[in-house]
């Protein structure tokens, strides 16, 4: 199957080739120049391979399922054309979809359209501002590691997070340019993302009491607040993330459980514990969808104040948690308590438990109370052996 091959090529005879453990390509008799490449993916590609700029290179004419065999082969005998009278440049770029064009078209309706709406404005965010202004008018072949690399160093200086998030938006996209036979390899597959810091904060008993007292004080201070607080200590009751909470509709409450429609990884279900309970039944019914509207338009949902939020943990001492944490916070005393970890893994919504893992964090302060009693059990065990050892 790794030997040449030659046949002449129809659109029926192209649909029937089978795929192997390695990639082969079949050439055409009737313009020696064209073949249809197989990828064991099951993938079938037009090339061409003759002299291009004087050169002999192979160029990608694009997926086999989107033109014809006729079609292929007159994009083969434009080629020759140009090449005799020396457009060089055209044939360069006329065979390979700039980014901008690949992205509008083959990847937006195979990939994007998919996507889950948050994941949408997360990655039209990062073509808005990153990828197209760097890449969207270089054909997808010229897209190459060293421009990789120096955009993301670039980005990396202001944005490190955001850099890394663009960065995997990018490796996707390139990711299906070679499912279709644009490009050979991914030339940010190999760009190392910035680091991330590890997520090791979680709030401790007594840090929890200060919170609630302090958001007790500004719900006692204006009624407005009330919302937000109650956003807050949902999120920290039930471990949900902050689109669940915030975005919850009345749709989903059922008595002592929440049946989430589209959370991060699919619809899931959320067991309410009673304090959980209370405070969704403590908001009002009105017309809006949502359980915590927003006050100004009852047709969205209520987003966090996040100036009201480093107010208040500013007052309970907890300048450096963010809205995330109180997530970590519900997983980690979870874990302190003894509940297994596949059992939290469902409590958060994991698809594996191995995920929980990060959440699962124990601070100093409880391993070294931990290395406490363990050392007083040793000591007993030790001092009943001493009492009951023979002079």
């Amino acid at each position: 199957m790794t030997g040449t091959r030659k046949t002449r090529l129809t659109d029926a005879g192209i649909a029937r080739l089978k795929p192997a453990t390695r990639e082969y390509t079949v050439w055409d008799t009737r313009m020696p120049n064209l073949g249809v490449r197989v990828r064991p993916s099951g993938h079938r590609g037009y090339v061409y391979q003759g002299k291009v700029g004087g050169r002999a290179k192979r160029l990608t004419l694009g997926p086999a399922a989107l033109k014809t065999v006729a079609q292929a082969r007159r994009e083969c005998l434009e080629i020759k054309v140009a090449e005799s009278s020396g457009d060089r440049v055209r044939i360069a770029r006329s065979q390979t979809p700039t980014f901008a064009s690949f992205v509008a078209g083959p990847w937006k309706s195979a990939c994007f359209d998919r996507y889950k709406p948050a994941t949408q404005k997360s990655v039209r965010g990062s073509l808005r501002t990153q990828l197209l202004p760097t890449f969207g008018d270089l054909p997808l072949d010229r897209i190459d590691r060293r421009r990789v690399n120096r955009w993301f160093d670039d980005y990396s200086r202001t944005a490190p997070g955001g850099a890394n998030h663009a960065l995997d938006d990018l490796r996707r996209i390139m990711n299906h340019a070679i499912g279709l036979g644009h490009i050979e390899t991914n030339p940010a597959r190999d760009v190392k993302p910035n680091p991330r810091t590890a997520l090791t904060r979680f709030l401790t008993r007594e840090e929890i009491a200060r919170l609630h007292r302090v958001l007790d004080d500004y719900m006692s201070q204006r009624a407005s607040r009330r919302r937000q607080a109650n956003i807050i200590r949902l999120l920290l009751l039930t471990g949900c993330r902050k689109g669940e909470i915030v975005n919850l509709r009345w749709r989903e409450v059922d008595g002592d459980t929440l049946n989430l429609a589209d959370s991060k990884t699919g619809p899931r279900k959320v067991f309410l514990n009673a304090p959980a309970r209370a405070i969704v039944e403590r908001q009002a019914q009105t017309e809006s969808p949502f359980v915590f509207p927003s006050p100004r338009d009852p047709e969205r949902a209520c987003s966090p104040n996040l100036p009201l939020w480093y107010s208040v943990r500013r007052q309970a001492g907890i300048e450096d948690v963010r809205l995330h944490d109180l997530r970590h916070t519900f997983a980690s005393h979870a874990v302190l308590q003894g509940i297994p970890l596949p059992v939290v893994s469902r409590l958060l919504g994991h698809k594996r438990p191995s995920m929980t893992l990060r959440y699962a964090h124990v601070s100093d302060r409880e391993t070294e109370a931990a290395a406490e009693r363990i050392g007083s059990a040793i000591a007993r065990a030790l001092d009943v052996r001493e009492a009951g050892s023979p002079d």
